[in-house]
Formats: structure tokens, sequence, C-alpha cells
């Protein structure tokens, strides 16, 4: 799996997760509570940096290195 989310948008992802899990289940009645595992997803994608969301689009918020040009290539 390749990893094409960048760095800010994997804290949001793993923070908006644990909140998710944390409070539905404290806030919600009942069977309601189970909606809290909905954090799940958005706390494994952000662990692991790879959203099957992103895809299809072709998204990618990973910052890339760019190759300094003016340096000589030493091989």
């Amino acid at each position: 799996m390749p990893i094409h989310e960048g760095k800010t948008e994997r804290i949001l992802r793993v923070v908006a997760g644990l909140l998710l899990l944390i409070i539905l289940p404290l806030t919600l009645p009942g069977a309601a509570k189970w909606w809290g595992l909905v954090g799940l997803l958005p706390l494994l994608t952000g662990l692991t940096g790879y959203s099957p969301a992103w895809t299809p689009f072709g998204t990618n918020t990973c910052a890339t290195r760019k190759k300094d040009k003016t340096l000589p290539h030493r091989g």
C-alpha cells in the first residue's frame, strides 16, 4: 500500500479517530454507542498513511522531495 497522506493529514485523522472512539460512546444512549466504532476508520488510515478513498482520485497529500539540480550527480 502506498503512503499518500501527508504528516498533517495523518495527525488530524488519528486525533479525529480517537475523539470519535472516546466521545461518541460516552454521549450516545443505548445501542447508538456502537457508532463510536466509526472512529476506527480515520484512526487506521492515519496510522497507516493509506486512504482507500484517495486512490480513485489520485490524490496525494505527501510532501515530495525535490531534487536539487544545482549539485552534480555522484555515482
